[in-house]
């Protein structure tokens, strides 16, 4: 795994490390700067590269996209080796027919009264960078990461299979 990945213009590659990853955590800057992270349920990215989340009209993270659109959206499955970081536009989407379309029955455990909840807004966040980290989960290929490392002397970039690139959307 090289430590300075040539960018690549490859954004289905990216989403397709995410596509499964169901948490996420979403960093605004609120007003006085400061970043404030939460963690946020993905719905599955679309065909044209934005991530959707439900959220609550009258959120923090609603008012400080609202001031500042720059967001980071970060993911990490450790079980794999896996970490995915993004940055993008947010937008608040007022839509109920997309509301509709992305509705699933587990959001009832933040939106009790369903889909028709006043108060559910979407963020869309158009991805314009990323970067992924995704390594083989084998023990045994880390261990021979690990050993080469000791043997040679260098640095170790991760195990055979390992791959690291930054996307430019």
């Amino acid at each position: 795994m090289s430590s300075h990945p040539a960018p690549t213009a490859d954004l289905g590659r990216l989403l397709e490390k995410i596509k499964d990853q169901r948490y996420a955590m979403l960093t605004t800057a609120n007003d006085q700067g400061h970043l404030h992270a939460r963690p946020m349920y993905t719905q599955q990215p679309d065909d044209s590269g934005s991530l959707w989340f439900f959220t609550e009209k009258e959120s923090a993270k609603v008012h400080e996209v609202r001031q500042d659109a720059q967001v980071c959206v970060a993911y990490a499955a450790p079980d794999k080796n896996l970490y995915v970081s993004v940055t993008g536009q947010a937008k608040v989407v007022l839509d109920q027919a997309k509301i509709d379309e992305l509705w699933t029955e587990d959001l009832k455990a933040w939106f009790p009264d369903g889909k028709n909840d006043p108060n559910i807004a979407l963020l869309r966040v158009d991805i314009e960078r990323g970067e992924y980290w995704d390594s083989p989960s084998n023990v045994l290929v880390q261990a021979y990461a690990y050993v080469k490392a000791l043997a040679t002397g260098q640095k170790a970039y991760g195990a055979p299979g390992s791959e690291h690139a930054k996307v430019s959307a």
